[in-house]
């Protein structure tokens, strides 16, 4: 995808994220690799609980299910390079494999904000207009809301993408982060462009980020105004207890974001941009499927249900 960009001074980059724990790599590895199989197959049993359990075939799970995929996919473009590099003295990565990993990575974080956007939308729809929910979110209008997640998430992937890697890169070489991240390659690129670009690719992700945020706010301020007005004690809890697992996934989604696109400007050290890279790289996808798995009381209860049949099939 990016030969026609590699023309450049840099034909390599070194990743140093790790570099200034010497003595905890070990424990690293071992750690991210329990969490990542562990992110692995929460998302793969949640898609499996989906897929097998008819009473599933909602709107609501679909996009669960949609989600679980971008997830899965933005921990592959990152975590088992960043393990294979805990565990090697060699930490160098080719230029266009730095520049894939970007673009997969920003492709699937994205796609990932515009699911959890659309995720508050059926929300909205279901407890604000339940008579107009079956028209509203359609087999059809649930589809294209998916395709156009993965079609703006790719796109914002090749606008950041094409812009960091049209840059020159003069060397030093070094990259101060784990994985292939816009900041610290900046910082390594030349030129007159260089803040232009830096001040458009921030302003770019800024406003996709804060847009999906203003538009799932305004979904559940809709949503607890609708709730507010049911009479029955009971009634309240049913309607927020559908959106409690996914309002949790988005605080923690936008909490760890706004960590790292919001920071103050300054001089950061490498051990803080590696520690808070691993938030937002390693445990948000490690907390999201046991977010929805403890949260989502009818996914807990058919996931528990599909688990016995397997491990007890003469016992159901």
């Amino acid at each position: 995808m990016l030969q026609s960009l590699s023309c450049t001074l840099v034909s390599e980059f070194i990743l140093i994220g790790f570099s200034t724990f010497p003595h905890l790599q070990l424990m690293f590895f071992l750690l991210f690799l329990l969490m990542y199989l562990f992110t692995l197959l929460g998302n793969l049993l949640i898609m499996a609980t989906i897929w097998s359990e008819r009473s599933l075939h909602t709107p609501m799970y679909l996009f669960l299910c949609a989600l679980s995929i971008s997830e899965i996919l933005y921990t592959v473009a990152i975590i088992p390079r960043m393990l294979a590099d805990l565990l090697s003295a060699h930490h160098s990565i080719a230029f266009v494999a730095c520049g894939n990993q970007m673009f997969f990575s920003f492709t699937f974080g994205f796609t990932h904000s515009f699911l959890l956007t659309v995720m508050g939308y059926d929300r909205y729809v279901a407890i604000c207009h339940p008579l107009r929910y079956n028209v509203l979110m359609s087999p059809r209008a649930c589809a294209c809301l998916v395709a156009w997640s993965w079609v703006g998430g790719s796109v914002m992937g090749l606008v950041v993408t094409m812009a960091i890697f049209n840059l020159t890169f003069c060397g030093p070489n070094e990259v101060h982060h784990f994985a292939c991240h816009v900041p610290p390659l900046l910082k390594l690129a030349c030129g007159e462009n260089v803040p232009v670009v830096a001040k458009s690719v921030g302003l770019v992700c800024i406003t996709a980020l804060l847009g999906c945020f203003l538009l799932i706010l305004l979904s559940y301020t809709f949503i607890v105004a609708a709730i507010l007005r049911i009479s029955s004690a009971e009634g309240r809890h049913k309607a927020f207890s559908t959106c409690a697992s996914h309002l949790t996934v988005v605080i923690v989604h936008y909490g760890f974001a706004s960590v790292i696109y919001l920071k103050p400007k300054g001089p950061q050290s490498l051990e803080g941009d590696t520690l808070m890279g691993i938030t937002y790289t390693v445990l948000t996808p490690f907390l999201s499927p046991v977010i929805f798995s403890l949260r989502n009381k009818e996914l807990k209860v058919t996931m528990k249900k599909t688990l016995l049949s397997k491990l007890y099939p003469e016992k159901i």
